[in-house]
């Protein structure tokens, strides 16, 4: 098994999850922060999903907080999932590149976790509502603390602010 951590819509398990995904196979560990400090960001086209999607760029003050799931090593790579499966560098596309990072469970424990960064951050992108849901739910559902999910709250506006009302009702 990988631990993987994820900051964008696949803090949602039900989302990972999903047939057209990881078909279950995504194991929540739950709320995780990374060690060192990045800003969370809406700076990639995600065809998908019809509007920028997440990034964590290492210019940040604080940690960025996400989930860790345990996956299966197979599901990871193109090269080793199972026919008729889709892979976790299919899920995260071409634009992300696989990394591996340092994050600090809620226990405390600091674990080695493999994590997706763009590849090459666009300006002038926008987000969407529904995306920032997927986002949103995840961590609640992982346990995340409300001061952190404000801080999502707040990118995400600043990144579109004409659904801003909307993201804070979330």
């Amino acid at each position: 098994m990988a631990l993987i951590f994820q900051y964008g819509s696949n803090c949602s398990a039900s989302r990972l999850n999903s047939p057209d995904r990881l078909q279950g196979a995504a194991r929540p560990v739950g709320f995780a922060e990374t060690v060192d400090n990045y800003e969370l960001r809406f700076d990639v086209w995600s065809n998908g999903n019809n509007c920028a999607a997440a990034d964590i760029i290492a210019e940040g003050e604080h940690p960025v907080a996400g989930v860790l799931y345990d996956v299966p090593d197979e599901l990871i790579r193109r090269e080793t999932v199972p026919a008729g499966r889709k892979s976790f560098d299919a899920i995260e596309g071409k634009a992300y590149e696989r990394r591996l990072i340092r994050v600090k469970k809620s226990d405390g424990n600091i674990v080695d976790a493999l994590t997706y960064v763009v590849r090459e951050p666009a300006r002038n992108l926008r987000t969407n509502l529904e995306y920032v849901r997927h986002i949103i739910t995840g961590l609640r559902e992982n346990g995340t603390p409300e001061q952190y999910i404000a801080t999502v709250k707040h990118a995400a506006a600043t990144n579109n602010p004409e659904i801003a009302p909307q993201i804070e009702a979330l």
